[in-house]
């Protein structure tokens, strides 16, 4: 199968310019080796069997022998020969040069390292892929030329249908998923990722023998809890009703599954526009990839057609899980508002020149007028904010949005943006 450019591709590029080695980070089948091996000019891969026997020897035992290649030198699996890092840090400090090495690896296996590499090895994580990056949004819209001249947009049609989104959402961002030949076989892959992640990875991941069963409950509750704004109390209660697990053991898997990259809960943002008082402050429960929720309760995707509630939570992880791609390029953030008075914005994609966008997800067309509100709302408030605060206003949101599943997308009289999800692009 053809390589289909990551969002990543650019960001590597600027990594290997600024530094002596790039160490890929992700969770386990989003495609790191094989965008690492689109920038290597040569590769040394431990997990050949025919070579590792001699490959890890070398290791060892003479580590600095294995740098000798041309640059960048990617190694994948690095975690199988721990002694590398020292050895590669020692290059770049001696050889004074940025380019020079690419580092891969399983998620499921953490290395303890004498030293950090800080400022000599820098870490880019990677996520699966987007819907723009599967070739399924046309992109048609641009996040970055939204902010850049919000007056050129003339509205767009996505090709994707609600029932191509809910397939989406099932399937995953798993490139694996994409080259399989059949609809079950697509599906597949994020089932296995699920088993796989609760019944060996658990483990795995920092060499703690942990009960399966417990694992798998931890991420069926948290994929119920999708979205939401569950406490801790609440997910560890839910899984002690079935389980005698204490709380600390539970805070140790939760650790676990965020060194393993299944757990990526999205920070609040907390502006001063009410009282610091009434602002949600815990994290959006969130994983990786909306699939692994959809693997972990067991879900298809015509079990959807009668439960458009589940859908909404899910479709809202699909997009968060888009826009933090998309984010990445433009060198922003994502994070998410509500207070206790039930005024919310989904999304809030922030930029590093200080521009942001207050963004509502709504799979269906009903949903739109809602979010529309919610994002006004918030406008309205900070607008009030800076009437009082004139010594230090806050930036007015730069972009109002609401990203659907639906066909059309349009700008709204009141300056709101309709945007599908199968338009978008960085």
């Amino acid at each position: 199968m053809d390589y289909k450019k990551r969002v990543i591709d650019d960001l590597l590029d600027l990594k290997l310019e600024s530094f002596g080695a790039t160490l890929i980070v992700g969770p386990k089948g989003c495609g790191k080796t094989t965008s690492a091996k689109q920038k290597a000019k040569s590769v040394v891969e431990f997990q050949d069997e025919d070579q590792r026997k001699n490959l890890l020897a070398v290791a060892n035992n003479v580590p600095s022998k294995l740098l000798i290649g041309e640059k960048p030198r990617l190694f994948d699996e690095w975690q199988d020969a721990p002694k590398l890092w020292g050895a590669i840090r020692k290059s770049i400090d001696d050889e004074r040069k940025n380019g020079l090495y690419i580092l891969t690896g399983s998620s499921s296996k953490e290395i303890e390292v004498p030293h950090t590499g800080t400022m000599r090895i820098s870490r880019l994580q990677m996520y699966p892929m987007s819907l723009y990056e599967s070739e399924e949004s046309n992109g048609s819209v641009s996040l970055m030329q939204l902010f850049d001249n919000p007056d050129s947009f003339d509205g767009c049609v996505s090709s994707m249908s609600v029932d191509d989104v809910i397939f989406s959402i099932c399937r995953g961002g798993w490139p694996k998923s994409l080259s399989n030949p059949t609809t079950r076989s697509k599906l597949e892959v994020a089932k296995d990722l699920f088993r796989q992640t609760y019944s060996v990875d658990i483990s795995n991941v920092d060499n703690v023998k942990r009960n399966g069963k417990w694992a798998q409950a931890i991420l069926q509750s948290y994929s119920r809890n999708i979205c939401t704004l569950a406490e801790t109390k609440t997910i560890w209660g839910d899984v002690k009703a079935n389980f005698d697990i204490s709380q600390s053991t539970f805070n140790d898997y939760i650790r676990a599954l965020e060194k393993l990259y299944i757990i990526n809960d999205i920070d609040a943002w907390s502006p001063a526009i009410r009282s610091r008082t009434s602002i949600r402050s815990s994290k959006k429960r969130n994983l990786i990839d909306p699939s692994i929720a959809v693997a972990a309760l067991g879900l298809s995707p015509q079990y959807f057609n009668r439960d458009f509630n589940t859908l909404g939570f899910l479709f809202e992880s699909l997009c968060i899980r888009d826009l933090t791609i998309y984010s990445s390029a433009l060198d922003g953030s994502m994070s998410y508002y509500r207070d206790r008075y039930g005024l919310e914005a989904d999304g809030v994609l922030h930029l590093n020149d200080g521009r942001f966008a207050l963004i509502e997800f709504k799979i269906g067309s009903s949903g739109i007028e809602e979010g529309a509100k919610h994002l006004l709302e918030i406008e309205r408030l900070i607008k009030e904010y800076n009437q009082k605060e004139k010594q230090s206003p806050m930036h007015l949101p730069n972009l109002k949005i609401v990203i659907t599943a639906t066909k059309y997308g349009y700008r709204r009289d009141d300056g709101v943006f309709v945007i599908p999800i199968g338009c978008l692009k960085p």
